[in-house]
């Protein structure tokens, strides 16, 4: 918080620990994860801050966030659990976990605010274990900072450090000395077809080059750099923290000073290649939407010179689109030429150069709030600002009536640009963490504190009348946040925070409020693990069945991927094809684990979103035990869309098979089998 917000907090107060059974309820939990998520209303119930505002577009996408996020989950058996980016497989993903490194950061910003912390700690374990290829540019020690700053978790930080520490070293193949910036192409920016790509063409590609000193790299690399400084502080290496510490330092130094166009007011590349068309060390020609990281990260000078580039993001005539946020001005010579197509259909591709992208509209609202939050206000960006771009956001989310985020849209017309298969439900962006950390406003600190600063407007084009957001894991507490502007709907009229139940801040309008809050021991994470994903379709485990051999579709059944979008099958398909009797006919899917093995549980999860699918009426789970099949459990009315669980005697045994009953004339689609010690 900057000192004239500080000056603003309306209380402190020290908070101790007490049983969660104690907090405010102001929004029903059970009937609310019921409401939006159906039969798998338990995983939500468990694990997810909840939220309801007096904007309805709000709180759905918030909701359709979290479906989002647990869609995207897989679970790897040992390695726990990551995020991918594609439900589907893409071809230029990490194998066979299904990862990519750019999207993580996002990931983990919005895993940070669940209650169960092995979705974020596995994810960041598995990054500094082997998952980090530095395919792509990124700030991964950033937000796994951020992540502790949330929930406290350091012992999870300091096993990281050495190979945090060693990956951003290697990214020393990027630094150009006489510059003192790092260089990227932008395709490794996940950026293809910008200016600097198109340009260095001639203007008649730009999928790849386009070599350039870029606000983005230079960005995520300070941002690590102090995350590294920060996590060495924590380990109480003096040495190490000042080392990376004056890194961060030097590298935003430089970035403010040699990336910034006084010509064009902007953070702007600068070529690192030289050919016939573009050369080493000039400015690209135009600004472009991700001249706004520097303000992500907070590393922009706090004066007007350089907030004077936000009065550019609020111009219709600049990258304020009327359906979102251009990453290119209009007035670039190439701006929406469409370059490249998908090959089988001839739909378009992704591209830079105009189109709004989820992705850095996410990174462009996090700087707004941190300019409405951390900076002097030169450039007269208002909360009203934020809250009209959040919900011009919020609504590109919508296709055809129901929420299904895509990768890319027209800026002038919102509809979808890409619009491949693999496009729908797309996770390379953040939403919900622009709702906890902005719209309701904690900002996590680094000591025993928490700021919530909301930018909400108290009146006019934006203001909410109500808000609330139930039970925030923090430090090893819970927060609730509410705000009643009449006093008709919550307990108290005002913004009120409670911290475990108790009320801890209160002001009778939305200002900042600061709250010291201790941390509280952490509860180990402990999960079991599934003993029944397979992930590169070889060797063991390996499925059968009694139908439908195909591999890609048996393989589905136990890949670590659950989620029951029907814009993307996922699973085996098994049919009862007997329509014209009461006859059911059953049905079964194997897995062979190639060893023995000791079970106790079971997950199954079914599909049924199109009318043609239903769930099995019963299902049985056998163990191959002394030469034989022996029935460990039954179970009566399993539900689809949701999951199954089963518990058990333990056995030893070296295949699992699950025998259907399955409806007259149905199909039915198991999404996955899990199997537990």
């Amino acid at each position: 918080m900057h000192k004239l917000a500080l000056s603003m907090v309306a209380a402190l107060c020290c908070c101790t620990h007490v049983s969660a059974s104690q907090s405010v309820l102001v929004i029903n939990e059970h009937q609310s994860a019921v409401a939006h998520f159906g039969n798998d209303a338990a995983w939500y119930e468990h694990n997810i801050p909840f939220f309801e505002a007096s904007d309805p577009l709000l709180q759905k996408i918030y909701y359709y966030r979290w479906q989002l996020f647990r869609a995207h989950q897989r679970d790897l058996g040992a390695r726990g659990y990551i995020s991918t980016e594609f439900l589907d497989d893409v071809a230029w993903q990490l194998e066979p976990w299904a990862s990519l490194n750019d999207a993580t950061v996002f990931h983990i910003l919005e895993g940070r605010w669940l209650r169960d912390r092995r979705y974020t700690s596995d994810y960041i374990n598995f990054m500094y274990q082997g998952g980090n290829d530095r395919h792509f540019s990124e700030a991964i020690a950033d937000a796994s900072y951020q992540n502790y700053l949330v929930n406290g978790d350091k012992a999870l930080l300091l096993k990281q450090l050495p190979q945090m520490q060693t990956i951003y070293d290697a990214w020393q193949d990027h630094f150009d000395d006489k510059q003192g910036l790092y260089w990227v192409e932008p395709i490794a920016d996940a950026t293809e077809y910008t200016i600097s790509s198109i340009d260095a063409s001639g203007g008649k590609d730009g999928f790849f080059k386009g070599f350039a000193f870029r606000p983005t790299i230079n960005s995520y690399m300070v941002a690590n750099a102090r995350a590294i400084a920060n996590i060495a502080d924590l380990a109480g290496n003096k040495r190490l923290a000042a080392d990376y510490q004056q890194r961060a330092e030097t590298l935003q130094a430089t970035l403010n000073q040699s990336l910034w166009n006084s010509e064009t007011q902007h953070f702007t590349d600068r070529y690192q290649q030289d050919n016939e068309f573009v050369h080493y060390g000039k400015f690209v020609r135009g600004p472009e939407l991700e001249g706004y990281l520097p303000w992500t990260y907070k590393l922009a000078p706090d004066n007007a010179q350089y907030t004077s580039s936000w009065q550019q993001l609020l111009d219709p005539q600049q990258f304020a689109g009327r359906f979102g946020l251009r990453t290119v001005t209009p007035d670039y010579q190439y701006y929406m030429k469409q370059y490249r197509y998908f090959t089988p259909t001839g739909a378009p591709e992704c591209q830079w150069n105009g189109p709004v992208w989820p992705y850095q509209t996410t990174q462009v609202l996090t700087a707004m709030a941190n300019l409405l939050d951390d900076y002097q206000q030169h450039a007269g960006v208002t909360k009203h600002d934020y809250m009209r771009l959040l919900e011009q956001y919020a609504a590109l989310h919508m296709m055809n009536g129901q929420p299904d985020l895509q990768e890319d849209y027209d800026p002038d017309n919102g509809k979808v640009i890409v619009g491949l298969d693999r496009s729908h439900h797309y996770f390379h962006s953040g939403f919900n963490d622009l709702i906890i950390s902005g719209l309701v406003g904690i900002r996590p600190q680094p000591n025993n504190s928490v700021v919530v600063a909301p930018l909400v407007p108290n009146s006019g084009d934006g203001a909410l009348d109500y808000f609330a957001l139930q039970d925030v894991p923090y430090h090893g507490h819970q927060i609730t946040i509410t705000f009643d502007k009449t006093g008709q709907r919550y307990p108290e009229q005002g913004l009120t925070v409670y911290v475990d139940g108790k009320a801890a801040a209160h002001s009778k309008t939305i200002a900042p409020l600061k709250i010291n809050i201790e941390q509280a021991p952490l509860v180990a994470v402990k999960a079991p693990i599934n003993l029944a994903v397979q992930l590169d379709k070889q060797g063991f485990p390996k499925a059968s069945a009694a139908s439908n051999q195909d591999p890609i579709k048996l393989h589905q059944a136990i890949d670590g991927r659950v989620w029951f979008f029907p814009e993307l099958a996922n699973g085996w398909d098994a049919r009862n094809p007997d329509t014209n009797s009461s006859r059911r006919t059953e049905n079964w899917y194997q897995v062979d684990f190639g060893k023995n093995v000791s079970l106790s549980q079971a997950e199954l999860s079914f599909f049924a979103k199109d009318r043609g699918f239903a769930a099995p009426r019963r299902y049985q789970l056998q163990a191959w035990v002394n030469q034989h099949w022996q029935t460990v459990a039954e179970h009566k009315s399993p539900y689809a869309d949701g999951i199954n669980h089963d518990h058990f005697a333990t056995v030893t045994t070296n295949k699992l098979r699950a025998v259907f009953d399955i409806p007259v004339g149905k199909s039915m689609r198991l999404v996955e089998l899990k199997a537990f010690q």
